[in-house]
C-alpha cells in the first residue's frame, strides 16, 4: 500500500486523458500535496517523503508549463520526463545515502532494524533497481515519443511495465532477504 500511495500522483497523471494534460498535471499536483499533508500528519519524516516531495515539485513545473502553453512540445515527452524525473529523484536519494525505499520500509519495520547493514543494503539494492527501471523507461518513452507514439497504447504499456517490474522485484527480493535472514 505504501508504494501505491507514494506513486499515486504519477498514476493519476498517467491515467487521465492526455488531451487534457494540463488538468492531469494539476490533478497530480493536488494528489501529491494531499499525500504529503496526510503523511506529515501521520508522522512521516523527510526520508519517507522523498518521492512525494519530488512529485510535488515536478507536477508544479509541469502544470505551469501546460497551462502557459497547452500546445508545448513538452506534452509529447511528459511521460518520458516523468520517468526521468523519478530516476533522478531515486538516484539522488541513493547518492545522498537516503534510498527512497528506506523511508517506505521504515513504516513497517521495527526501529531497531533501521541501522543494520542488511536493512540498509536491501534498500540500496531495491532503490537501485527502481532507479534503473525509471531511467530505462524514460529512454524508451523518449524514443516512442520521438517516433510520434507518445500517447499510444504502447507508451501506456511501457509506463505500466516501468512500475510493475520493479514492484515485482521489490516484493520478491524482500521475501528472499527475509527467508535468508530466518535461516540464520
Amino acid at each position: 500500500m505504501s508504494y501505491l500511495r507514494t506513486f499515486l500522483p504519477w498514476i493519476v497523471f498517467a491515467v487521465l486523458p492526455s488531451g487534457n494534460w494540463q488538468w492531469a498535471a494539476l490533478a497530480a499536483l493536488v494528489v501529491a500535496v494531499a499525500v504529503i499533508v496526510q503523511q506529515v500528519r501521520a508522522g512521516a519524516g523527510f526520508d519517507a517523503l522523498i518521492i512525494e516531495l519530488g512529485s510535488a515539485v515536478f507536477f508544479t513545473a509541469l502544470a505551469v508549463i501546460a497551462f502557459a502553453n497547452p500546445d508545448s512540445g513538452v506534452h509529447d515527452y511528459s511521460a518520458a520526463l516523468s520517468s526521468g524525473t523519478l530516476a533522478v529523484i531515486a538516484g539522488v536519494s541513493l547518492a545522498i545515502g537516503k534510498p527512497f525505499t528506506s523511508g517506505i520500509a521504515k513504516r513497517t519495520t521495527p526501529r531497531e532494524v533501521w541501522g543494520l547493514k542488511p536493512f540498509i543494503r536491501t534498500n540500496v539494492i531495491i532503490t537501485a533497481v527502481w532507479t534503473a527501471a525509471f531511467a530505462l523507461t524514460a529512454v524508451v518513452l523518449a524514443f516512442v515519443a520521438h517516433e510520434g507514439n507518445a500517447h499510444s497504447t504502447l507508451a501506456t504499456l511501457i509506463q505500466v511495465a516501468g512500475f510493475v517490474i520493479p514492484m515485482m522485484f521489490t516484493v520478491r527480493y524482500i521475501v528472499h532477504v527475509q527467508a535468508k535472514a530466518s535461516v540464520r
